[in-house]
């Protein structure tokens, strides 16, 4: 079994010290590529560096909502420059979070509604961030025209009407380990409800630990309960959701190229 996990942060100062360690775990656990996510300048520069450094690992770059306050047009230029590197698969991970509201909700919307206009200039799709922010990420993304580059929605948590929604511009979806939690009633409703040809897993790492290892740090390994997590609730076997979100990945990445 092959899993991919298409959201993580080795590029983190958690892991960024032992990843050949955290790659043999999750290697162990069936987890053989991952995408690590960019926030800002110096994350987005780690995991294009780390992507240059290890076959099965890829790089998205991109302005956190919570660093959004810090973006400028110095900021961008680097991005654009970051965006152009072979290894860089995807532009994120960008949106809104009203939850820590880290950055004024007006500049989290400016700079998101300009990344989204980079995408689309350099044809690379997004990775959104959504937290208690529905209404304006579906509204920026409509806007904005997410269609023509194509988005994932990261760790989605949302009902299968924001699913449906989100499934109408033709977003990916991409789950993380709260599609686990016991109690997490909405994405199991919204996971039973996803299509398997646009769905994607993920750890978040080191955020979000799926069960049975909740309370622990997350890493990429984990996206293999994830999987399991996933199987469960929709009566089918973890090797069918392995192998569809793999290919899902390859494809909305389009990295095929590396084995």
């Amino acid at each position: 079994m092959k899993i991919f996990d298409s959201h993580t942060h080795l590029n983190s100062a958690e892991f960024i010290k032992e990843v050949p360690r955290y790659l043999k775990q999750a290697a162990d656990l069936g987890v053989v590529k991952m995408v690590n996510i960019g926030s800002n300048t110096q994350l987005n520069a780690d995991a294009i560096k780390l992507a240059h450094q290890y076959p099965q690992l890829y790089a998205a770059v991109g302005w956190h909502p919570e660093d959004a306050k810090n973006y400028d047009a110095a900021a961008e230029k680097v991005l654009e420059e970051q965006l152009a590197d072979e290894q860089v698969v995807a532009l994120g991970e960008i949106g809104l979070d009203y939850h820590w509201d880290s950055s004024p909700q007006d500049v989290q919307r400016r700079v998101f509604a300009r990344q989204l206009a980079i995408a689309k200039e350099v044809g690379k799709p997004v990775a959104i961030h959504n937290r208690d922010a529905f209404e304006d990420t579906y509204r920026i993304l409509k806007e904005g025209g997410v269609s023509e580059v194509g988005g994932v929605m990261h760790s989605f948590n949302g009902d299968p009407e924001w699913l449906k929604k989100f499934l109408d511009l033709g977003m990916h979806i991409s789950y993380s380990g709260v599609a686990s939690f016991k109690n997490a009633h909405e994405v199991h409703d919204a996971v039973r409800a996803t299509p398997l040809d646009v769905m994607m897993v993920e750890t978040d790492a080191p955020y979000l630990t799926p069960e049975p290892h909740r309370g622990e740090q997350n890493q990429p390994g984990f996206t293999r309960y994830t999987v399991e997590a996933i199987a469960k609730e929709r009566s089918t076997t973890p090797e069918e959701i392995a192998a569809a979100t793999y290919h899902n990945a390859e494809e909305f990445y389009q990295i095929n190229e590396k084995d």
